[in-house]
């Protein structure tokens, strides 16, 4: 995978965990048992994806990931495998499989062990999560971007991004013993960062998920209040005021949002 790819995986918008109080009464050795199972079960399920989705590529593609898992097999230094995972990786991306890119995202995070690379493979998975119509495919997705956003916050935990990115993993795949655990892992946020753009905008981007529109303008309002070139909350604004039916306002922040460079 070249940089500018990488880059673009990385700067995705998608997506700290809260934890559970009280003592952990299980057995060392049930603890064990299951976590071997849960262990198979992901190697199951990459497994399975894997086979399913070679299945169905056309002859050159199915010829460029042949080509690469055989370069993978050759492959004996970290470094050689680092780049040999980083290509399947990208390759998988353009296929539209992000459940088994982000599979290879997470060996790169394996070897290099950086923030950044856990972040990419948290952010790939959690790309697959929005855009798979599978539960099985969205359960492997959700589990493994969690693991991987986790290590990234646990490397730099003053970087709320990953804090975030986690908490949308919550909100677009829900418990369903905790519903509201994005949602309040972001109010939390929010409660220590009363400022932070970021927290702002996807809080605002929620609520019109929701249809709390006079909410979403106040959160979207301060977000643009703090820094009027965010393009997202700018754009994100105008939605809010179009939802309460205040048509000028919102075609007065479409117009800002237009203007503004990026996607």
């Amino acid at each position: 995978m070249n940089k500018g790819q990488w880059i673009l995986i990385a700067s995705a918008t998608v997506l700290f965990a809260i934890l559970y109080f009280g003592f952990d009464t299980k057995p060392s050795k049930q603890k064990t048992i299951e976590k071997q199972r849960a262990g198979s079960l992901t190697s199951t399920d990459i497994n399975s994806m894997l086979v399913d989705a070679k299945a169905k590529l056309p002859a050159q593609a199915s010829a460029s990931v042949m080509a690469l898992e055989g370069s993978l097999e050759k492959a004996v230094q970290d470094s050689s495998k680092l780049e040999a995972y980083k290509s399947l990786s990208s390759l998988w991306y353009q296929l539209e499989k992000l459940g088994i890119a982000g599979y290879y995202a997470e060996k790169v995070a394996e070897i290099a062990k950086t923030e950044e690379a856990w972040s990419i493979a948290g952010t790939t998975y959690s790309i697959c999560l929005q855009r798979e119509q599978e539960d099985k495919i969205r359960r492997f997705c959700t589990d493994q971007a969690i693991q991987a956003l986790e290590k990234a916050a646990s490397l730099n935990p003053g970087n709320i991004q990953h804090k975030v990115n986690l908490a949308l993993v919550y909100t677009e795949n829900p418990p369903k013993d905790t519903p509201m655990k994005g949602i309040l892992m972001l109010r939390d946020l929010n409660e220590q960062n009363p400022d932070n753009v970021l927290v702002l905008t996807q809080l605002g981007r929620l609520a019109i998920k929701t249809a709390q529109f006079d909410r979403a303008v106040e959160r979207l309002s301060k977000a643009v209040e703090l820094e009027p070139s965010n393009k997202m909350a700018t754009c994100l604004l105008a939605q809010a005021y179009e939802g309460l039916g205040d048509a000028a306002k919102a075609n007065d922040f479409k117009k800002k949002c237009e203007k503004l460079p990026g996607n």
